[in-house]
């Protein structure tokens, strides 16, 4: 028993020992030089795979690819500048058909823009900002009349010793006209206004209030240049707006602040306030000259909108009640009135 077990274990040995191994030819070298060698990897198709091993064909097959569903988010570069545009339409109809409690048909439109460039970065910040206002009725009867006419651009340029304030030392620039001719209706032969008569110009060097986050903006001038121009001759030699008879430009120095704040007091309900308040030194000093705009934007989707809106203004130089005798004198220079102006509209608003 012992020797069959010694030859089964000796002929096992010798076996092992004269066996030829044949190696897969995956490795082989890919140069004949002794320096060094390069060795290519080649595909082996194993015989045998394990339960876990998962094939895969590193090739790409094209006709299997889709696009992308959605829109990658490209690399913009960081800008300084915040920039708004606003086209809007308000536009308001009344229609009567065999209406027994009577009325007039008409239309009213208003259209408006805005445009804001504002840069701020460190130590600088620079507020540009154009308001175009021009609204039409149009009503049964009557002829054509204007309810809305504005031109208001300004510019502020500020500078702060410091990232950490929020004060700054600004000069500030702001012109206010209309585009076309207003009347008392419904005389439309004499015009009470028109472009640049009156038109209002403000340049001032102060102090400005701006928190980081751009909604409040306080503006306080002790020295403001006001010019009041009024470009018509008629109107010049009325002596209309506060300039002398034939004269087409008034100055005032004086004390300006101003004041603007927009802020969402309730979802999809924003509020825009703006306030000027003017006083001159030489003249008039301590009567105030306000104009001040409140206006609430009641967003309903993407384009439409609906806006409550209130505009009052008060200036001294602008009078109302004149009387004026037959040779052409002045009986009455008339007295200041505050002006109201109240806004309701729907309409449509594309900003971008």
């Amino acid at each position: 028993m012992r020797i069959n077990c010694f030859l089964i274990l000796f002929l096992t040995v010798f076996l092992s020992a004269n066996a030829q191994i044949t190696r897969l030819k995956v490795f082989e070298p890919d140069s004949t030089d002794s320096g060094f060698k390069i060795v290519r990897i080649k595909d082996v198709k194993l015989k045998y795979l394990t339960r876990s091993a998962k094939l895969t064909d590193p090739r790409t097959v094209l006709n299997r690819v889709k696009p992308l569903s959605i829109w990658y988010n490209r690399f913009h570069p960081t800008s300084f500048w915040k920039k708004v545009n606003k086209f809007g339409l308000n536009i308001s109809e009344v229609s009567f058909v065999n209406w027994n409690a009577g009325g007039d048909n008409s239309v009213s439109a208003l259209a408006s823009a805005d445009f804001t460039r504002n840069y701020k970065f460190r130590y600088l910040s620079w507020n540009n900002e154009a308001q175009l206002r021009y609204g039409l009725n149009a009503q049964e009867g009557r002829k054509l009349r204007k309810t809305d006419d504005q031109i208001r651009l300004s510019t502020t340029l500020s500078f702060r010793k410091d990232t950490i304030t929020n004060w700054y030392y600004s000069v500030k620039a702001n012109i206010r006209t209309q585009f076309s001719n207003g009347y008392k209706y419904p005389d439309r032969e004499t015009p009470i206004s028109r472009f640049m008569a009156p038109g209002y110009l403000f340049v001032g060097v102060g102090t400005s209030y701006i928190p980081p986050k751009d909604q409040f903006n306080l503006y306080i001038s002790p020295a403001t240049m006001k010019s009041t121009f009024v470009l018509d001759e008629a109107l010049s030699n009325q002596g209309a707006f506060g300039v002398e008879k034939g004269k087409n430009l008034f100055l005032e120095l004086g004390f300006l602040i101003t004041n603007t704040w927009d802020t969402q007091i309730a979802n999809n309900v924003q509020m825009s306030h703006r306030l000027n308040l003017y006083t001159d030194y030489l003249q008039s000093f301590g009567n105030i000259d306000v104009d001040w705009e409140l206006n609430f934007n009641l967003k309903v989707n993407e384009y439409l909108n609906a806006n409550i809106g209130t505009h009052i203004i008060y200036d001294d130089d602008i009078k109302f009640d004149e009387e004026i005798a037959e040779d052409g004198t002045v009986i009455n220079p008339g007295v200041a009135k505050i002006q109201f102006k109240q806004l309701l509209g729907v309409g449509l608003l594309y900003s971008f």
